[in-house]
C-alpha cells in the first residue's frame, strides 16, 4: 500500500474517522492504531508481520530485563541478546544472500552455496534501528523502560513511518504516549499540507524525472552523450531527495493527523557548503541515529585525530551497508567517509580562504562544489554494478561522444525542483500560513486537484526508493 496511492488515501480516511471516535478512549485508541498498522505492514507481506512482532517482543523484555538487573555481567548479557537478536534477523534477510554469493565467487572450492529463498522484508533496516534505540537507551540509563506493550508495540509499528521513517527514537514517541491527543485545526491544516508538499514532491518532480531520463541513462549509460548523463544525474539527485523526503512529509503530516510529531527528516541538503554539513541536513534521523550509536560509542573524536578519521569512515561505510547489500552501496559510504574525514582534516588545519569565507557568494560557490561531490557519490549509489557506475563517468567525460537528448519538459521540472529546494525556510514557512488559512474545502479541492495531476504524470503509482533499504 503505497502512500501515493488510492488504496492508501481510502485506508487513511477510515483510520482517521475511527480514531476521532476513539481519541477520548487511550487503550482502545492505541489497540486501534496498533492494528491499523499491523494490517498496512501485512498489505505488503502478511507473512513478514510475525518478524516485525518477533522485535517487539524480544525489546520489550529485553528492555525491562535491563533496567531491573543490576549486575553489570547480566545487563551486557541482555543488550547482547537485544543486538544479536535484531541484528541476527536484518543479516539473514538483507545480507544472507550477498554474503553467499561473494563466498561463492571468492571460495569456489566450497562448491554452489544454495542462496536463500527469502525476499527482503519492507523497512526491517527502519524498525530494526528504532527498537535498538530503545534497548541501548535503557542499557545506558538513559530511558526508563515503557510499562505498556500495547504503546511499545505501537512505537515500533506506527504505520506512518513503519516502512521508510524517519527513524523515530522510543525517547521522541513514547513520551507522547500517556497524553490525551489534543489535535488542533493548525495541526490538521499543517498535516494536510505536508501531504500535499509529499505528493508533490514523489510524483510531480521525482517519479517525471525518474521516468523520462533517470531511468533511461542508468540502463544504458553508453547509448548516451555527456550532455545528458550530466542532467541525468542532477536529475537523480532531485529525483531521490523527492522521492525520499517527500515519503517523510507525508509521514510526518499523517501523524500530525493523528496528534503524533516525529521528527523532521530532511532540511535543504543540496545548499548545504561542505559534507558534514550535508549530513546535518540529509536524512537526519539515520545519521543522528549513526552518530550517536556508533560513531561515538567508537570513541568519536576524543581519541585523537587519527582515531577520529578512522571512526569517520568506519562510521560511513556502515552506514553504506545498511542500505544495501551490494558493493556499490560500500562504496558509497566508504567515499563519504573518506570526503568527510578529509574535510574535517582539512577544516583543522584552516586549509583554503574559501572555506573560510562567509560571504553569500563563498557560501554559494562552496554549496555548488559540494553539490558535485555529492552528485558523484550518488552515481555510485544509482548504479546497480561498478560496470555502469564506469560507464557513466566515461560517459561524463566524452566516450560517447557531445549529443544532448532530453525532453525539455524535463529541464523544466528539474529547474523547478532546484528552485523549490533552494527556497529559504521562511518561503515554505509564509507557504503553510497561506494555505493553513484555506477553508477546509479550499483545501479538499487543491488535494483532489493534486492528486488528479499526479494520475496524470504517473498513472501507476510507483514504489518508494527507500523501501527497498
Amino acid at each position: 500500500m503505497l502512500f501515493n496511492s488510492g488504496e492508501f488515501a481510502v485506508f487513511l480516511i477510515v483510520v482517521l474517522l475511527l480514531d476521532m471516535i476513539l481519541r477520548n478512549r487511550l487503550q482502545p485508541r492505541y489497540a486501534f492504531l496498533l492494528a491499523a498498522s499491523y494490517f498496512f505492514y501485512s498489505c505488503w507481506n502478511a507473512n513478514y508481520l510475525l518478524l516485525l512482532i518477533f522485535s517487539t517482543v524480544l525489546d520489550f523484555t529485553l528492555g525491562r530485563l535491563i533496567h531491573l538487573e543490576q549486575r553489570k555481567s547480566l545487563r551486557k548479557l541482555y543488550l547482547l541478546l537485544s543486538l544479536s537478536g535484531n541484528l541476527g534477523v536484518l543479516g539473514v534477510f538483507k545480507y544472507g544472500n550477498f554474503f553467499i554469493d561473494n563466498i561463492t565467487e571468492t571460495l569456489p572450492f566450497l562448491g554452489d552455496i544454495p542462496r536463500l529463498e527469502v525476499l527482503l522484508p519492507v523497512g526491517i533496516s527502519f524498525y530494526t534501528f528504532q527498537t535498538l534505540s530503545y534497548t541501548i537507551d535503557i542499557y545506558r540509563r538513559k530511558l526508563e523502560p515503557h510499562d505498556s506493550f500495547l504503546g511499545f508495540a505501537l512505537f515500533v509499528s506506527f504505520f506512518p513511518q513503519l516502512v521508510a521513517g524517519p527513524i523515530v527514537r522510543a525517547s521522541q514517541f513514547l513520551p507522547q504516549l500517556g497524553k490525551m491527543p489534543v489535535i488542533t485545526s493548525a495541526d490538521a491544516s499543517h498535516g494536510f499540507f505536508l501531504i500535499a508538499r509529499g505528493l508533490f514532491k514523489k510524483v510531480i518532480i521525482a517519479d517525471y524525472l525518474a521516468i523520462h531520463i533517470v531511468d533511461q541513462v542508468f540502463s544504458a549509460p553508453g547509448a548516451y552523450g555527456s550532455p545528458t548523463i550530466l542532467i541525468a544525474v542532477y536529475a537523480y539527485a532531485f529525483q531521490i531527495y523527492g522521492d525520499f523526503s517527500g515519503y517523510s512529509d507525508i509521514a510526518i503530516g499523517c501523524g500530525r493527523l493523528l496528534g503524533f510529531k516525529l521528527p523532521k527528516n530532511f532540511d535543504s541538503p543540496y545548499v548545504a557548503t561542505d559534507l558534514r554539513d550535508f549530513w546535518r541536513r540529509w536524512h537526519i534521523s539515520l545519521s543522528s541515529w549513526l552518530r550517536d550509536y556508533l560513531y561515538i560509542p567508537l570513541g568519536g573524536s576524543k581519541r585523537g585525530q587519527r582515531a577520529t578519521y578512522i571512526n569517520l569512515t568506519l562510521t560511513m561505510l556502515l552506514g553504506g551497508l545498511w542500505h544495501g547489500a551490494g558493493w556499490t552501496f560500500i562504496l558509497w559510504g566508504l567515499f563519504h567517509g573518506v570526503i568527510l574525514a578529509v574535510t574535517r582534516m582539512a577544516q583543522r588545519a584552516g586549509a583554503g580562504s574559501c572555506a573560510r569565507d562567509p560571504s553569500k557568494t563563498g557560501r554559494v560557490l562552496r554549496a555548488l562544489a559540494n553539490f558535485q561531490v555529492v552528485c558523484l557519490g550518488w552515481i555510485l549509489f544509482r548504479s546497480p554494478d561498478f560496470e555502469t557506475f564506469v560507464s557513466m563517468l566515461a560517459g561524463l567525460g566524452g566516450a560517447n561522444g557531445w549529443a544532448l537528448d532530453v525532453e525539455p519538459f524535463v529541464i523544466v521540472v528539474l529547474l523547478v525542483a532546484a528552485a523549490t529546494h533552494m527556497m529559504p525556510n521562511r518561503f515554505n514557512h509564509n507557504l503553510a500560513l497561506l494555505w493553513n488559512k484555506l477553508p477546509a474545502p479550499a483545501m479538499a479541492a487543491a488535494l483532489i486537484v493534486l492528486i488528479g495531476v499526479c494520475s496524470f504524470i504517473c498513472a501507476a503509482a510507483r514504489p518508494f526508493i527507500y523501501f527497498q533499504f
